[in-house]
């Protein structure tokens, strides 16, 4: 089980090393300028001197194979720069509002799973009963639904809630306050959108458990338990469940990944400051560095969920360490 650890572990930075020359071609190629945009914007003479010295300030003037060589060290020696818009550390800007987008992508799998688990394996053991229409058409509806819309529903049931009940309409806070310095506070504010986001990946996650229960029940171990007499709920608990995890741990794991650096419209309806408001705040701004961090940030995310799968697939599965 180590040397396969071991293994996995050196296929990772051949893979971040590859994502981050990607990422930082496909930057250059798109359109845009930070300095034009800071120096003339819409409705403002913009100076073609002051563009050129702030361009030669952040180092846009460089040859490519210079700048690139610049993001290489950077990337080596774990210096994210600064943001060209802002001018504070890159890591700064993404430190203060990682605990947030970290919290709700928590919560939201939390969620996911709790729902997803229960109703998947009831659906499957209830096939084709009211109980598993019912189950299916709820997660059909979490698909169909979109994150956004579910918000805006849940807001308005907030306010038409509270007014009814305690004669003034309610709002989550607008200002972000860590949980461990006011946890009331924190998850008045964070539960909204953690069920929102978590109620539309529950209904994939729970389609997934409900297929793989499926396929694992039909098993001929499944029916040589039966035939020994054993009952429904011990068959389910001690030998379809396990089985049925492998593609469900991968769904949660990349919904996860999903989630730290998908919470765009989330944070938007929300009104929630965290990585995705960044993420677009950095695109819309041509800010160079700040945009190569974040989209790093998910790739590293996204590569640290694969191993870390790969790892409960070997755990759960030995035969797959050994081949």
């Amino acid at each position: 089980m180590y040397t396969y650890i071991i293994k996995r572990l050196l296929m990772l930075l051949p893979t971040l090393i590859g994502a981050a020359i990607l990422i930082f071609l496909l930057l250059r190629l798109v359109p845009g300028d930070v300095c034009l945009l800071k120096f003339g914007g819409e409705g403002s003479y913009a100076d073609p001197q002051q563009i050129l010295q702030c361009q030669q300030r952040l180092g846009l003037t460089d040859p490519i194979w210079y700048q690139f060589f610049e993001y290489m060290v950077g990337f080596f020696t774990f210096d994210l720069g600064v943001s060209m818009w802002t001018g504070q550390p890159v890591a700064y800007e993404i430190a203060i509002r990682f605990e947030l987008s970290l919290q709700v992508a928590l919560m939201a799998t939390f969620v996911s799973v709790v729902i997803a688990l229960p109703l998947g394996v009831i659906s499957a053991a209830k096939q084709n009963s009211w109980i598993d229409y019912l189950v299916r058409t709820f997660s059909i509806a979490g698909i169909a639904m979109p994150s956004f819309w579910l918000g805006i529903l849940i807001i308005l049931g907030l306010l038409i809630g509270s007014q009814a009940w305690f004669g003034r309409p309610w709002m989550p806070p607008i200002h972000f306050e860590s949980f461990f310095v006011d946890p009331v506070h924190n998850m008045s504010q964070l539960i909204w959108p953690a069920l929102a986001t978590g109620y539309r990946y529950s209904a994939v996650a729970t389609r997934m458990t409900r297929s793989a229960m499926l396929e694992v029940l039909r098993e001929d171990y499944v029916r040589t338990a039966r035939a020994k007499g054993l009952i429904e709920k011990v068959i389910i608990n001690k030998h379809a469940l396990k089985n049925a995890m492998l593609p469900v741990i991968t769904i949660v794991g990349i919904e996860f990944a999903f989630l730290m650096g998908g919470l765009v419209v989330t944070e938007q309806v929300f009104n929630l400051n965290g990585l995705g408001k960044l993420f677009v705040s950095a695109v819309t701004q041509s800010d160079y560095t700040m945009t190569q961090a974040l989209v790093m940030l998910v790739v590293a995310i996204f590569v640290l969920m694969n191993f870390l799968v790969d790892i409960m697939y070997a755990w759960l599965d030995p035969r797959i360490r050994y081949s």
